[in-house]
């Protein structure tokens, strides 16, 4: 399976970098990153590009693709809907239409957020962008689109959020996060099963295009020991 990645640098985007290319069935990650990230790896090939709402000029390496696991995304704090809008909206699905149109028998896997506006009616503004962007990506001509909308997300590995409040916020919860798990264990994942969780989806589909964290939790479960012989 040849993999595109959005986000690799991000904290989910490093969690699933690690789970494709500690993969046996993953022949190659494709990375696109606005700088070099310094990595070098049999499976990664990073392409440079400086425009994720134009896609024209990488567009030959955006071909014989599988899945596309897109982990970008920003805070709507601080940001005016039409903000908020041009880099979650309109970014992904610049990116996505493309994907579409080169790669039609692709599975594309977009990290949404717990708590997204189906209807786009609601009255926090995330949401309804969230919800609005969903919806896009659902009309598009993929194999398969599905969308995740984890809660709290345990980084592990060593990886690291690159928002500092939330570097902040993970790092305060760090020793809490076995308690929360036992207490809340079908809310709270791990970076591993959230790249674990796309990696199964991109290969088998899933019952739903719209997955919680609970269903997350379910698909990226390690594989089960083999039976002794």
């Amino acid at each position: 399976m040849k993999v595109l990645l959005f986000g690799a640098t991000g904290m989910i985007g490093q969690g699933v970098l690690r789970e494709c290319l500690g993969d046996p069935g993953v022949s190659q990650v494709v990375a696109l990153v606005r700088k070099p990230s310094g990595q070098a790896r049999p499976k990664l090939r990073e392409i440079v590009h400086d425009d994720f709402f134009d896609y024209g000029a990488v567009e030959p390496d955006l071909t014989g693709l599988d899945a596309c696991f897109f982990c970008l995304g920003v805070s709507a704090a601080g940001l005016s809907e039409a903000e908020y809008q041009r880099l979650t909206h309109d970014l992904t699905l610049a990116a996505a239409t493309t994907l579409a149109r080169l790669n039609p028998a692709m599975t594309f896997v977009y990290v949404s957020g717990a708590g997204t506006d189906s209807t786009e009616q609601g009255r926090t503004m995330w949401a309804r962008v969230k919800g609005r962007t969903e919806n896009a990506l659902r009309r598009l001509p993929f194999r398969g689109v599905y969308l995740f909308r984890p809660g709290l997300i345990q980084p592990l590995h060593g990886i690291r959020s690159r928002t500092g409040w939330y570097q902040a916020v993970y790092i305060v919860l760090g020793p809490a996060f076995p308690l929360l798990r036992r207490l809340f264990p079908r809310a709270i994942l791990t970076t591993e099963e959230l790249g674990r969780a796309m990696l199964r989806v991109a290969r088998d589909g899933a019952p739903t295009a719209v997955l919680e964290a609970a269903d997350l939790i379910a698909l990226g479960a390690p594989p089960a020991p083999a039976a002794a012989p």
